[in-house]
């Protein structure tokens, strides 16, 4: 693959454009690529300016090696610091588009990281991708769609499972539980999201935007109510039970076994 065009690149977050498909890598690799408020304020504002360029028929999110996203920053989380609003229309940590969204799983893309995933219309994996919700072992309750989401892509109880024990689940149980679509060689990741991308730009533009929609749809139909309950859940967590002293203390353990389950 040739090097994608630069569009709007900063110091965390390089975005580009390969064609007709966007390229956004999360580029913070020392801190796993966890987002802050500011970098997660770019990723959103980057994949807008994507999804407003008529040249851009699909849209890659990836992250630097060795992880896709460790979800938000617990040092953040931590220190207090508070995650914008969401824009207008917004359900989950991106924002609404018309453009497909393909997730390049290149390592772990854990709580935060897992909502990104879920919030694409067709995740690929690396064979060194893993996937957890550690929400329960950090104490924080969620606000970006797991509750919503997880369960509608593996079952009820595999997310259960999943959410309430904290359970890593590799690339290749990922995609025998529907998580992922494919699953194919760390090398080959990002050109076969980008191949995926070419093939759905070689669709008719307001066809592919209008089955976008019936598919978003259908498989979120009923779903208003359960997106309106975690809002509700999330807001009362954060005004009356955020801890974040509390997060302070958990997290060291987190990441200690974040990193064993890796091994």
């Amino acid at each position: 693959m040739t090097d994608p065009k630069p569009s709007g690149t900063t110091g965390e977050l390089h975005v580009g454009v390969q064609g007709p498909v966007g390229l956004v890598t999360l580029s913070r690799p020392a801190r796993r690529n966890a987002l802050t408020p500011g970098l997660h304020g770019s990723l959103v504002a980057a994949v807008e300016r994507l999804d407003a360029d008529p040249g851009v028929a699909a849209i890659v999110l990836t992250g630097a090696d060795p992880a896709f996203c460790a979800g938000v920053d617990l040092g953040a989380l931590a220190s207090g610091e508070r995650f914008a609003a969401p824009t207008e229309g917004q359900l989950g940590p991106l924002p609404p588009t018309t453009t497909p969204l393909i997730a390049a799983v290149n390592g772990p893309a854990m709580t935060g990281g897992l909502e990104l995933v879920l919030a694409c219309d067709v995740v690929v994996a690396s064979e060194r991708a893993t996937f957890a919700d550690t929400h329960a072992r950090v104490g924080v309750v969620p606000g970006w769609g797991m509750s919503v989401l997880l369960p509608r892509a593996v079952g009820a109880q595999r997310a259960a499972l999943m959410t309430l024990t904290g359970r890593t689940v590799d690339a290749t149980t990922a995609l025998a539980w529907g998580l992922v679509a494919e699953v194919v060689a760390h090398e080959e990741l990002v050109d076969r999201a980008v191949a995926i991308g070419d093939a759905m730009a070689a669709g008719v533009p307001d066809a592919v935007r209008a089955l976008l929609s019936l598919h978003r749809r259908s498989t979120s139909a009923d779903a208003g109510a359960a997106w309106r309950l975690e809002a509700e859940v999330s807001r009362a967590w954060w005004r009356d039970r955020m801890d974040p002293e509390a997060i302070a203390r958990r997290a060291p353990s987190v990441i200690r076994e974040g990193r064993a389950d890796r091994q």
